[in-house]
């Protein structure tokens, strides 16, 4: 009977051995989890034809012109967040208030949580990337269609989801307002801590909706499951961070093996023939409709009159 017990005991601890994902960073020979590559071989979703993330061509997207500007609802509301140390990343939970609309959505679109993705030491990690750069940082805000209740509840939509990606770029000068953030890392070190922060404005850490352009493709989370349910919105405006505020970011958290968390990014995949749409410029004021607005660019463009500020 004894014998029995210890043989269903190890396969349960293999069975959840190999259901384990982890990054490329986790991986070592004690340990069985699977890495990228072979996502597919326990969510066989990874495996799908619209995977995320993508390397983006600019001389290959197509300009849209429904692609208008986005409207950013509660970003500049003080709230009450958490933060948690989910094991391969931390996430920023976010309140149903904080909301998103326009930018070519169907719907609006309430938030659910931000995440960073970064690499080992001073390496890029990003996981998109434009004409094969990769950015140092990837900030994600997760978004679902307001008339769900949770994420899970939106992976039965091909567009329940609408993330939002945001690259860093190193600058001499900190960004103080994301102090906050990295504070906050240092608090959930380990896998399962969690922490609140107080009076926290998203639009601290975000330029404004009206100076963003970017970039537009369907695709999918890029952590297992892998769910192809994404609007992805890929800006072309870079988050400032300095190169002591990243190195703060990429030392702080630990993995649920209690090994450095970095290198938290899913490699490239491939675009199968999807389309990379752009965004239309927010402000050009040739894209405002009307026989009134033509012959006002032609003068712009001719120098015959000046445009108006």
């Amino acid at each position: 009977m004894t014998s029995i017990l210890s043989l269903s005991s190890l396969l349960l601890a293999l069975k959840l051995c190999t259901g384990e994902w982890c990054y490329k960073s986790q991986f070592s020979c004690n340990d069985t989890c699977k890495e990228p590559d072979h996502w597919h071989k326990i969510f066989p979703k990874c495996g799908g034809q619209s995977q995320s993330p993508i390397n983006i061509v600019t001389r290959k997207v197509q300009h849209n012109s429904n692609l208008t500007g986005f409207i950013f609802e509660g970003h500049e509301d003080c709230v009450n967040i958490t933060v948690e140390n989910h094991g391969h990343s931390a996430h920023f939970t976010l309140p149903p208030s904080v909301r998103l609309r326009g930018g070519g959505l169907p719907t609006t679109y309430k938030a659910v949580q931000f995440h960073l993705h970064w690499g080992e030491e001073q390496e890029a990690g990003s996981e998109h990337s434009v004409d094969g750069e990769r950015y140092p940082m990837e900030l994600h805000i997760v978004h679902i269609k307001e008339q769900y209740s949770s994420l899970q509840e939106a992976e039965s939509d091909t567009t329940g989801v609408a993330l939002l990606a945001f690259f860093f770029e190193v600058t001499l000068k900190p960004n103080k307002h994301f102090d906050r953030v990295i504070e906050a890392l240092g608090r959930v070190r380990y896998h399962g801590n969690t922490s609140a922060i107080s009076g926290f404005r998203l639009a601290d850490i975000l330029l404004p909706a009206s100076r963003l352009s970017y970039y537009r493709y369907s695709g999918s989370m890029t952590t297992p499951g892998c769910d192809q349910i994404v609007v992805w919105t890929v800006f072309h405006q870079t988050l400032p961070i300095s190169q002591k505020q990243l190195a703060l970011v990429t030392e702080q958290l630990l993995f649920r093996t209690e090994k450095p968390m970095t290198g938290i990014f899913r490699p490239m995949q491939n675009l199968n023939g999807r389309i990379v749409f752009k965004s239309v410029k927010s402000d050009s004021v040739c894209v405002l409709p009307g026989l009134i607005s033509l012959f006002l660019c032609l003068f712009c463009a001719l120098g015959q009159q000046r445009c108006f500020g």
